[in-house]
């Protein structure tokens, strides 16, 4: 982390450089000892470029802890009690007559996070899409290609996140000019052109030659060549093609991608944190039995298990139960066991998942059952003895993904995407479940 770290200091300035305000709009704030993005267009070195690859990447965490809790609580997974702030246990289970807030830090700083990446990255391929570095000779056409496949890879990542908490309600696409910003446009829309710019990108990746010319932090670890992190590209395709029921995509991502029925499941690209001047710690770590600030697992969570199913280890038992507005958890959340833990983007538990969701849904369920036994063992569960049916398997198969790939922001999202959100339990009277998050209220601005 020591080298990372000192690739994020110099790269502080360009995040404030890509604050958007209020959503995606740009104001450009000069600093006199760095570069500015007016500097870097106009005189553009590998230093300068290599800081856009690596703010981009630091940028990807922030407010990563505010989306996980937004869509964990909307999604029953987790409570997330604060002394300091009732919205997490109001607007978010919708109790009484609370409802979402288009205005408010739950919807507004996600939104806000993940659009500030897409600007740095709109930079770097601005910079990168005529060739003219390649012709001034600053760098080769391999390495161009390159910094156009890590960035829209990131880039499709990136908005993924922001349609995953709106849903129908969509997303910008087009943010390149900040004076001039493309239209909203829907799910549907949202998710071809995310899609597209993972084809586009791998593309870029296969002509990129055998290194990159710019550095990756640890979570990159194994994915930090062209060819190794279209692997990654690819896995994403793969959750993207899900998402738009393709099937027989999800499938041929996968066959291009880490996918290994047989290896580690851990094994992906992961948000990485460090305690070095200029980088950042993790907000998804609180510890054991804390009060005031605290994430608590759902009842559910423990009631619905399986007994020896070793993925309880996610939670711990708490010294006591804590209760806020009537809500009541004995078990902490500890899926990230201290603020330096890293949170993985994709690993290759959801990418065996996504293969047996897959073959369940192009009917080859036996491969399917194959796919969820191999989880299922090696968590500390006996093979699967149930129907082999496509119901009985899509049942079998959410319940895996939920035991999973918990507090990893699945859970939600896979039941509205089964049409299952009214199988999440109502904590109570009055509470609701919510399908999706207002856009923010300065894009309609």
């Amino acid at each position: 982390m020591k080298n990372y770290s000192k690739l994020i200091r110099n790269t502080l300035c360009l995040l404030a450089l890509c604050t958007i305000l209020p959503a995606c709009e740009v104001e450009e704030i000069p600093d006199p000892n760095n570069a500015t993005l007016e500097d870097i267009r106009e005189n553009p070195t590998v230093g300068k470029l290599n800081n856009l690859v690596v703010g981009a990447e630091s940028g990807m965490r922030n407010s990563l802890g505010t989306y996980y809790d937004a869509v964990s609580v909307v999604g029953r997974e987790i409570y997330r009690f604060s002394s300091a702030d009732p919205r997490f246990t109001s607007d978010l289970l919708g109790e009484g007559d609370n409802v979402l807030n288009n205005n408010t830090f739950y919807i507004t700083n996600p939104w806000s996070s993940r659009y500030r990446v897409v600007k740095n990255l709109n930079v770097l391929l601005d910079l990168m899409e005529n060739g003219n570095l390649v012709s001034q000779g600053l760098i080769t056409e391999p390495q161009r290609q390159g910094y156009l496949g890590f960035a829209k890879t990131i880039k499709a990542h990136q908005l993924l996140l922001n349609l995953t908490m709106t849903h129908e309600g969509g997303i910008r696409i087009d943010v390149a000019d900040p004076d001039n910003l493309g239209p909203i446009v829907g799910r549907a829309e949202a998710l071809t052109a995310i899609a597209g710019l993972l084809d586009e990108a791998s593309v870029h990746l296969q002509q990129a030659g055998d290194e990159f010319l710019f550095p990756l932090s640890s979570g990159f670890a194994g994915f930090s060549t062209p060819l190794t992190f279209l692997e990654f590209n690819r896995a994403l395709a793969a959750r993207v093609a899900i998402y738009r029921e393709r099937w027989q995509e999800a499938l041929d991502n996968l066959q291009n991608s880490f996918f290994n029925l047989e290896g580690d499941l851990s094994r992906g690209v992961y948000y990485v944190f460090g305690t070095g001047a200029g980088d950042q710690l993790s907000t998804l770590f609180y510890p054991q039995n804390a009060g005031g600030e605290l994430r608590v697992a759902h009842p559910s969570f423990v009631a619905d298990a399986t007994a020896g199913d070793d993925r309880l280890a996610k939670v711990s038992l708490r010294e006591s139960p804590d209760t806020q507005s009537d809500l009541t958890g004995a078990y902490d959340v500890w899926v990230y066991r201290s603020n330096t833990a890293p949170v993985p983007i994709i690993r290759n538990e959801e990418l065996i998942l996504i293969y047996a969701e897959a073959n369940i849904q192009t009917g080859d369920l036996d491969e399917a059952v194959r796919a969820l036994n191999i989880i299922r063992t090696r968590h500390g569960l006996q093979p699967y003895t149930g129907p082999v049916t496509q119901a009985a398997l899509i049942d079998e198969m959410l319940y895996q993904r939920r035991y999973s790939l918990f507090f990893e922001g699945h859970r939600w999202i896979d039941l509205r995407r089964y049409n299952r959100l009214d199988q999440l339990p109502i904590d109570r009277p009055g509470d609701d479940v919510w399908t999706s998050f207002p856009v923010p209220f300065a894009e309609n601005l």
